[in-house]
Parts: C-alpha cells; sequence; structure tokens
C-alpha cells in the first residue's frame, strides 16, 4: 500500500492510544453486557441487589473516565511499562472472571449462596475491587495522563469505599461472612 492509499488520520491523532482506548471500550461494553445477563440470571434465582441508588452514579463516573481517556489520550504516545502492567491486570480480570462465572456482575447482587472462595477469593475479600483500583490508575498511565489517573482515582476511592460499605453490610445481613470479616 502506498502512502497515498493509507487512510490519513486527523493530524496529531496517534494510532497506538486509538487502538488502546478502543479495546478498553469494547472491554467495558462486553462486561456491561455480561453484567447485565448474570444480573438478569441471579435476580431470576431469587438474589437481591442492594445498593441500586448509586449505580447511576458509578456508571456515570466511569464513562466520565473513558471519555476522558479519549479526549485526552488520542494523540498520547502509549507508554510500554505502563502497557504490560496494565495488561497483567487483564490477567487478573480473567483470573477474578472465570473464579465468579454467572455471579460476577457490576452491580452489588446477594444470593442466599455460600460465597466464592476459589481463586482470588480465597486470597482477600474484594479483589475485583482492587482490581478496579489499579485499572482507574494504571489505564490513563499507559497514555502518559496522570492528571485523569489522579483525579479519577480519587473518585474511585470514593466510590469503592461507598461499595464495599454496602457490599459487606448486605452480606453479613444474609449471615455469608461466617463471622469472617
Amino acid at each position: 500500500m502506498t502512502a497515498a492509499m493509507t487512510p490519513a488520520l486527523a493530524p496529531g491523532l496517534n494510532p497506538g492510544a486509538l487502538l488502546f482506548i478502543a479495546v478498553v471500550i469494547a472491554q467495558r461494553l462486553a462486561e456491561l453486557a455480561l453484567a447485565r445477563r448474570n444480573t438478569a440470571r441471579l435476580l431470576a434465582r431469587g438474589a437481591r441487589e442492594y445498593g441500586a441508588g448509586h449505580y447511576p452514579l458509578m456508571v456515570a463516573q466511569h464513562t466520565l473516565w473513558i471519555l476522558s481517556l479519549a479526549w485526552f489520550g488520542r494523540d498520547a504516545a502509549v507508554a510500554p511499562g505502563w502497557l504490560a502492567v496494565w495488561l497483567g491486570l487483564q490477567a487478573l480480570r480473567v483470573w477474578i472472571l472465570a473464579s465468579l462465572g454467572a455471579r460476577w456482575t457490576t452491580r452489588i447482587i446477594v444470593l442466599d449462596a455460600p460465597l466464592v472462595r476459589r481463586g482470588p477469593y480465597r486470597l482477600m475479600r474484594h479483589p475485583n475491587y482492587a482490581l478496579v483500583v489499579a485499572e482507574i490508575a494504571v489505564t490513563p498511565l499507559v497514555l502518559g495522563l496522570w492528571q485523569v489517573a489522579l483525579v479519577f482515582s480519587l473518585l474511585n476511592a470514593a466510590m469503592i469505599w461507598w461499595r464495599v460499605r454496602i457490599e459487606n453490610a448486605a452480606l453479613e445481613h444474609h449471615g455469608l461472612y461466617g463471622g469472617r470479616l
């Protein structure tokens, strides 16, 4: 293909950054579809949702985070070291999703069934939240956006604190922690 035949990007746009941002967006959309399916199945099995009032705020926060990546990172260089860290986090994501299976969702859904105690859940109580904390910080750093990492890490810290309190209370209410706090 000659240079004349290659489609041109608008000046300043970095194809590597655009590809990375597209992967992040596709991943998040796929997760939302999976979460929606799992939530419907869990509710059909008698599970109950807790803290639904905060969910739109969490979605808005994550949407703004992605829009910030797209707006400020579209012309950024991809940092190979941070990309390697991000890829490592994706391996953790797969481990978490495989461990929870049909019980993974973006909402706080409690099923009257024993908690998952395999995979990273045998090592810590909330590995998915730990992953999200790391991703909110590392993903912008792949694009050199330390300001986005800082702002959204602070916002995310407040959101995670709120969610963990709701989730822990719901699990305790259902007697699912068995004294293990």
